[in-house]
């Protein structure tokens, strides 16, 4: 037979829509043409795919090879067609069943060798092929990320002569699983969990209590204080105190890995990603973008913590291109050629000076920065990016004794914390599917119900402090997590005065 069809997939932002790779031998000059698309990485594959038929000691047919790669106005990029190409040629001239092409979906890149090498985006190809129930066949280093998709249709190869020896009958191939196992047991032995503990931190009860919040209801948090006195070393600390990621959860981090190209540990499977990337970072390194649409932080930090150090350094325009992702949780990239959208639900947390020099309010009166010069540094940060913000805290210096002494308490570790976080998180869950941080307007109505006396505190701090509606939303989801840590049912005034105390940069503090 002179046709053959390859299932496929390309890969679209977190999306791995189908690619058909069609096939067909005819007469003339021989030669190989591919048509639908394809970027210069896949008309690259018309030597590697004739180098690896050929090492493969099998026969690359002296025809004419035309390959259509469908929809054709998909367009097509990377190295992930070569070995289903290959598999195509094989199949058009008969040296593999062609009807043993139509269970499986092939990606992954050939070496002139006929050896299979790892691709980008292969979880997300995974399971949008069992979505078709479809069993699909990869590079054998692609394992490990296509085992936690769960599927026993999911196999795995080293070269393209293993490919070809399953689609006869005369070899089975390993599922997903135990390649990923073979490949942990001949690596290093894992390490042990070194995340930082809150209980190195020394101090700081306000500042402790608000990190505890932000956990408790994933709420964003901004922490102002001078240079030394914790705010990085707290953020750090977050990660640690958070609830594990159910799967689903993890598997839509893992997949966002995936297409990054950054490899998957699956002993941190579970673990909320953390992100800290450098005040100089532009815009399109934060949230994603590029000819070709790549994830930028604010997705490799979706479902996990984003931490912004020297907020007021970080660019005014690159800041601002948070403020949609805080609220919808995606991220959608539009460029001439093509679109892309990513998840984007991130845990902010952001530290600043209180001044330029950074000393602001400290009794030594070493700060000589003027109001003008203050209020110029704080207005950096826009006044509706602040107001996206959960929690404003202050980290002041902490006390020489408290550092140096050696009876000085250590403060409470994070399994401690974690075990109150991960209880409150579970009030939530029987009362909501959601964190409190992302309750819609109308949920939160329905959650944060306020009683008569609580409602005057709230209309006087709406007056006092001139909060938007934004801010006052946040303020009862805040005091709901309150509430939720206390393990009370309804909120009253000392959790609502506890929120309202943390919008400190509406006080004008």
């Amino acid at each position: 037979m002179s046709l053959a069809l390859v299932h496929s997939r390309a890969q679209l932002g977190v999306d791995a829509p189908a690619v058909q790779v069609e096939v067909h031998l005819a007469g003339g000059l021989p030669g190989m043409s591919i048509v639908g698309l394809p970027e210069a990485s896949v008309r690259e594959s018309k030597d590697r795919v004739r180098a690896a038929i050929q090492c493969a000691q099998l026969d690359f047919p002296a025809r004419r090879v035309t390959i259509n790669l469908a929809p054709a106005d998909l367009p097509k990029d990377g190295s992930r067609y070569d070995l289903p190409i290959a598999l195509g040629i094989l199949a058009a001239s008969g040296q593999i069943p062609v009807a043993a092409l139509n269970d499986y979906e092939f990606v992954g890149e050939l070496a002139l060798t006929g050896e299979l090498r790892q691709v980008t985006g292969a979880l997300p190809a995974v399971l949008a092929a069992g979505r078709q129930d479809r069993g699909m066949i990869l590079p054998r280093h692609n394992a490990g990320e296509a085992a936690v998709a769960g599927s026993d249709r999911t196999l795995t190869a080293r070269t393209l002569l293993e490919v070809c020896a399953f689609l006869r009958g005369d070899k089975q191939l390993p599922d997903a699983a135990q390649g990923a196992s073979d490949d942990r047991e001949s690596a290093a032995p894992a390490m042990p969990d070194t995340r930082p503990d809150l209980g190195d931190v020394r101090g700081q009860p306000q500042a402790r209590r608000a990190l505890e919040i932000a956990a408790a209801g994933g709420h964003s948090l901004l922490m102002i204080g001078p240079p030394g006195s914790g705010k990085s070393m707290l953020a750090q600390r977050l990660p640690g105190i958070l609830p594990p990621l159910d799967d689903a959860s993890a598997l839509e981090v893992a997949a966002v890995a995936s297409i990054s190209g950054q490899p998957l540990d699956l002993a941190r499977f579970h673990r909320p990603p953390y992100r800290a990337p450098h005040h100089t970072a532009s815009g399109v390194a934060l949230v994603g973008g590029g000819s070709h649409p790549r994830p930028g932080e604010i997705s490799l930090a979706h479902n996990g913590v984003l931490f912004l150090d020297e907020l007021p350094e970080w660019d005014r325009r690159v800041l601002e291109v948070l403020r949609e992702p805080l609220e919808s949780g995606h991220i959608h990239i539009s460029r001439a050629a093509r679109q892309a959208e990513f998840p984007a639900r991130f845990q902010l947390v952001a530290a600043m000076n209180p001044c330029p020099c950074g000393y602001a309010g400290e009794a030594d009166g070493r700060c000589r920065c003027s109001a003008e010069q203050i209020a110029r540094y704080r207005g950096r940060i826009s006044g509706p990016l602040l107001d996206r913000i959960d929690l404003h805290v202050n980290v002041p210096r902490v006390a020489a004794g408290e550092l140096t002494r050696p009876d000085a308490a250590a403060g409470e570790s994070s399994a401690a914390v974690a075990e109150r976080v991960v209880a409150a998180r579970s009030r939530q869950r029987r009362r909501q599917p959601l964190p409190n941080a992302r309750l819609s307007q109308a949920d939160t109505h329905q959650h944060c119900r306020l009683g008569a006396a609580e409602q005057s505190l709230l209309e006087r701090a709406i007056d006092r402090l001139r909060l938007s509606a934004r801010s006052t939303h946040r303020i009862l989801r805040v005091a709901r997590t309150i509430a939720d840590l206390a393990g009370a049912e309804r909120i009253d005034a000392g959790h609502l005065g506890e929120a309202i105390g943390y919008r400190q940069l509406d006080r004008g503090a």
